[in-house]
């Protein structure tokens, strides 16, 4: 009972710091998710095409991202107002969190399920598990920790955190090794926007990094000129640059996707009214919810859900420059790259902008490692948020002492 009286003074007392702003973004996110999760799966689902043949409730897709919703909020809601981010920094909390990750992703080759060539996903029955997508939050927490004890002169010296950068590289190595090369490219903008913005090895990244762009494009036009592309890569492009040229072969699903956002027009066909989301896109609840969007909500309803992306993405940016921690500085802008990568990994994906590779919209597709894995980043920057400003008005608070000391 004295517990329980604890928890309920220090809610009270910390509350006022939660950014509302932030909080009220991802819950109309999550919830125009799982509306559109059902209008984009009912009609595949009772057809059996999304399930492998085996036709089931026209609801079945929507239960389970409602039981994710539940379980993300639940989350979400604890770490935002119980959850003192301080322990996040201990380095006990920090070594296990490592090994955990590190032995799931071992776990995940050994016994993983092969969904559409990668091998990812743990079956715990009630869903899928996906280690990679936990290992995202894990670096996200893990290097701004080990960052923040060697500032500042690991900016000169990165071998002084050559371990942490060698034990991540191992967990990026294991998620490649399972074929996911979409996953393995998100972790890599992750961990790279971090160390960037950090300050570590900036003139070199910057200098190394531009000689091997120019080559890339240099080799790359070679290639191209002596026509030595790979067959399968050469298809690839073309869908690329123009998916209606073979819009009955490797280009079906990208013109499909296409067809999908056009017929919306302004305000859309209505909702549940979508025409490609019946048998025409591949997977309309996960990687192509966004056509099915546009489809129905037409180019309004899809700016809509661009602007709450790019709004936790710009609040997690305008965190990171108000604190002097650069713990919860990398924190903040480990999960802006996330979610903004993945947003526009998504969205490049199927507006042929970029060849698709399979990511989820955050917060809005069907999937409950990466509704959790999410939701765990939207609770560390809300509880980062949170600590940031008690941080603000503490210095504030202390200013004003000292001038009334001294009056």
């Amino acid at each position: 009972m004295k517990n329980f009286k604890n928890i309920m003074r220090y809610i009270g007392k910390t509350s006022k710091f939660i950014d509302y702003p932030l909080l009220v973004t991802y819950v109309i996110l999550c919830l125009i998710g799982l509306v559109m999760v059902y209008s984009a799966s009912m009609v595949a689902a009772t057809k059996g095409t999304l399930t492998g043949g085996a036709e089931v409730s026209g609801t079945y897709f929507y239960t389970r991202q409602l039981l994710y919703v539940i379980m993300s909020f639940a989350i979400v809601f604890f770490m935002a107002f119980i959850m003192n981010v301080k322990v996040l920094k201990q380095p006990n909390v920090q070594k296990w969190m490592m090994i955990g990750i590190f032995v799931l992703l071992l776990i995940t080759l050994v016994i993983g399920k092969n969904i559409n060539g990668s091998k990812s996903w743990i079956n715990l029955g009630f869903m899928n598990l996906q280690a990679s997508e936990l290992l995202k939050i894990a670096i996200i927490l893990y290097l701004p920790f080990m960052i923040e004890k060697k500032m500042p002169a690991v900016r000169n010296k990165i071998k002084l955190i050559s371990a942490p950068i060698i034990l991540v590289a191992s967990c990026v190595a294991l998620v490649f090794l399972q074929k996911d090369v979409g996953q393995t490219l998100l972790i890599l903008i992750i961990f790279f926007s971090i160390i960037f913005y950090a300050g570590i090895g900036v003139h070199n990244i910057l200098k190394y990094g531009i000689m091997v762009a120019i080559a890339g494009v240099l080799i790359s036009l070679l290639v191209l000129i002596a026509g030595l592309l790979p067959s399968y890569l050469e298809a690839r492009f073309s869908t690329l640059t123009n998916p209606f040229s073979a819009e009955s072969g490797t280009g079906y699903h990208i013109s499909n996707s296409l067809m999908a956002i056009g017929n919306g027009g302004l305000f859309g066909r209505g909702l549940g009214n979508s025409i490609m989301k019946l048998g025409y896109l591949p997977e309309p609840h996960t990687d192509f919810i966004f056509a099915v969007i546009c489809e129905e909500l037409g180019l309004v309803g899809g700016l809509f859900v661009i602007l709450l992306e790019f709004f936790i993405v710009y609040r997690a940016f305008q965190l990171a420059n108000k604190t002097n921690s650069y713990f919860y500085k990398l924190v903040c802008v480990g999960i802006a790259s996330y979610i903004g990568s993945q947003t526009f990994v998504n969205l490049g994906g199927i507006s042929a902008t970029i060849p698709l590779t399979g990511v989820p919209l955050p917060f809005i597709s069907f999937g409950g490692s990466a509704m959790i894995s999410l939701s765990i980043a939207m609770g560390l920057l809300l509880i980062t948020a949170k600590q940031i400003k008690m941080d603000e008005k503490r210095a504030k608070q202390h200013k004003v002492d000292i001038k009334r000391r001294y009056q």
